[in-house]
């Protein structure tokens, strides 16, 4: 990867600085229409010349049929306003845009399906497809409880949020006659290989994939897409490289957002306090063509928290809409999860009077446990005490109206990762299956090798992804980089001093640089790795409905802190997130299925003004991993949102049920209609 002097300099080197000087530039022919027949289109590459589908690979793959995987460019029906119909070429980026109007596109537009809640009894969004829920699940066990003080019902729901990297997609992509290779800003370069091949049936070994530099990804830059199939069937037809920058419009109409959740939610409790059980019906915005069918199962499996409950059953359904299909953003699925379950136990505080944090006290685990949907937790409580304790939460809340959340992260520890350490020259190169895309992996690299191996840290080198540097691998995303890429990096460098024992009869620094080594390990532990978080957050609001945070306060147990500057720096990236989702970010639709947002800052955006400064705190609990970090970039996204929404709620004097917390919602809300 670029040194990061680099890259604060203007020097680094991403996708839109790659050029060759043959190469061709291509722009798409989008969907003007949510839903329509396509009856004729004349100019450009169509549909027949790339007879592919899309792979799922990457965060949340699925082994869906083949009917329901998205056809590379759009032949006879558009599913979703900016589904890639044609494609055109230029010698630059601007022919290709001019380009466009020469191809006519003829459409018989219908009536597009846009609530997931109505899709579940529509026609199908797909034809020939039975029905548009894709994924139907019930998640826990059913009960019954008739002797409950308390039963409260409410629907909540996160609308759709757009992932907004302040770098876009992009991809190149070169043929030389027998290997195919491609260069994009990716988390993880083997994803996008597999999806390659998986959809253009190419053996692994003719495709390379290069990460370049990456301007942020949040989920977005896990997979593969219809614009990369289209780039690398092009260069291999063409013989020449072929180019695709993304605009900011396109990311908003035909990437991937997260959220998108529906949940009618029923708790059962007593007068005291005590949470008896929870139930739902949990239904996710899946899009076109079901993506992230994973998601509600996932969310409901969650819901429960750090909390106690020994009663929970939820029907969990992923349905599909006329939009692009969702994809994981940030948090993907943990977010949702707590704010169903944070939202509730605030109405229920509500309901019996009894404080915020002694209402979650009273139900969170006193000792192991186990839930209803299978999710194991260490105790919570003593956890949660001191969280609140640390951020003041009793001292603020004799004199004001804090919104307090508490939440677990599961980490995706599943399936590994691999790591290759390469010495050479007196230099120690790194490459790991978890890419970095921003959050400075190289950090606890160049760490936890100096610590290891005895060297000067300013000798290694973290490279980015490449698929002929390293065979396989997995991916940075769901907080895992830390935990599983620290514990490969640490078995290789095990298995690199034992080589430089066995060649020079002892270990040493000295001794290793001395010599040339390669060695490779993809370390695999079974067994999940949960951690808990909390969040404190004050906030007012006027009576045009305006807010305005006061204070945000995080704290989180990371583990072992590898790089305490990184735990910060994600803290606070992360709660301008999830307040962004909690005040203004929103993919809204009219109703005849036109995106309502055309640039950043309609899709609602935090500007530097706005973004909330935020108190950071951390405890280290060492995790079973040798080098005993847990996972933390997810966390603000998960505990910040439902903290702020109480905190406005609070101060607002309001129900709040939904995300975005718009003034017309607030204003709406104290005028007695629904927000």
């Amino acid at each position: 990867m670029s040194d990061i002097v680099d890259i604060i300099n203007g020097k680094g080197r991403f996708i839109d600085d790659i050029s060759f000087p043959d190469m061709v530039h291509i722009a798409f022919v989008r969907s003007n229409y949510s839903r329509a027949k396509i009856l004729h289109v004349n100019g450009g590459y169509l549909a027949k010349d790339f007879p592919y589908f899309m792979a799922s690979a990457g965060e949340g793959a699925t082994d869906e049929e083949m009917s329901l995987r998205a056809p590379v460019l759009a032949s006879t029906y558009a599913a979703y306003l900016g589904e890639p119909i044609a494609v055109v070429t230029g010698k630059n980026r601007y022919e290709a845009e001019d380009n466009l109007e020469g191809v006519e596109v003829d459409y018989d537009p219908l009536n597009p399906i846009l609530d997931p809640e109505e899709a579940i009894n529509s026609d199908p969004v797909i034809p020939g497809v039975r029905s548009n829920v894709i994924s139907d699940r019930f998640v826990g066990r059913p009960f019954s409880i008739t002797d409950a003080d308390l039963v409260l019902e409410d629907r909540l729901e996160n609308r759709r949020v757009a992932t907004n990297p302040i770098e876009t997609r992009g991809v190149v992509a070169a043929y030389d006659g027998s290997k195919l290779t491609v260069w994009t800003p990716t988390q993880s370069a083997h994803s996008v290989r597999d999806g390659i091949c998986e959809s253009m049936n190419l053996p692994k070994e003719s495709v390379r994939v290069i990460q370049t530099d990456t301007g942020g990804a949040f989920g977005l830059k896990g997979g593969v897409y219809p614009e990369y199939i289209v780039a690398s069937t092009l260069a291999m037809k063409l013989k020449r490289p072929v180019k695709w920058i993304e605009t900011r419009r396109e990311h908003l109409m035909a990437s991937r957002p997260g959220r998108g959740v529906v949940g009618r939610m029923k708790i059962y409790a007593m007068k005291t306090g005590l949470i008896r059980g929870i139930s739902g019906d949990i239904i996710v915005d899946a899009g076109a063509y079901g993506g992230a069918s994973w998601s509600s199962g996932w969310i409901a499996y969650q819901v429960t928290g750090p909390y106690a409950i020994k009663e929970a059953y939820f029907h969990a359904r992923s349905v599909m809409t006329n939009k692009v299909d969702q994809g994981p953003y940030r948090g993907a699925g943990r977010p949702e999860a707590s704010f169903l379950m944070e939202r509730m136990i605030d109405l229920l505080c509500d309901e019996t009077g009894i404080d915020a944090l002694d209402l979650r006290l009273l139900n969170s685990a006193k000792d192991r446990f186990k839930s209803p949907t299978g999710m194991e937790i260490e105790p919570s409580a003593g956890f949660i005490s001191r969280a609140f304790e640390k951020m003041g939460y009793r001292q603020l809340a004799r004199t004001d109206r804090p919104g307090i959340s508490a939440f677990v992260l599961i980490p995706a520890v599943a399936d590994g990762e691999s790591c290759r350490i390469r010495v050479k020259n007196g230099r120690i190169s790194v490459w790991l299956g978890g890419v970095t895309h921003g959050q400075r992996h190289d950090l606890w690299v160049k760490s936890l090798l100096s610590e290891k191996l005895g060297i000067d840290p300013s000798i290694v080198t973290l490279e980015l992804g490449d698929t002929d540097m390293l065979r396989e691998g997995v991916g940075t995303w769901g907080s895992r980089s830390a935990i599983v890429g620290a514990n490969a990096l640490l078995k290789v460098a095990a298995k690199i001093m034992e080589s430089v024992r066995k060649k020079t009869g002892s270990y040493s620094g000295k001794n290793l640089l001395a010599g040339d080594y390669d060695e490779y390990e993809y370390a695999n532990e079974k067994g999940s790795l949960i951690s808990f978080g909390a969040n404190l957050a004050l906030a007012d609001s006027d009576d045009l409905g305006n807010v305005k945070i006061r204070t945000m306060k995080a704290y989180y147990d990371v583990g072992k802190a590898l790089a305490p500057q990184v735990v910060i720096s994600q803290i606070r990236g992360g709660a301008v997130q999830g307040a962004g989702q909690v005040l203004s970010e929103n993919l809204e639709y009219d109703r005849d299925g036109q995106l309502m947002a055309a640039t950043l800052s309609d899709s609602g955006v935090l500007n530097s003004v706005q973004a909330p400064d935020i108190e950071a705190f951390y405890e280290e609990n060492p995790s079973r991993f040798p080098h005993g970090a847990k996972g933390l970039g997810e966390s603000p996204t998960i505990g910040v949102p439902t903290a702020l929404v109480r905190a406005i709620e609070r101060s607002a004097g309001i129900r709040i049920r939904k995300t975005p917390v718009t003034p017309e919602n607030i204003v709406s809300a104290k005028l007695g209609k629904t927000e």
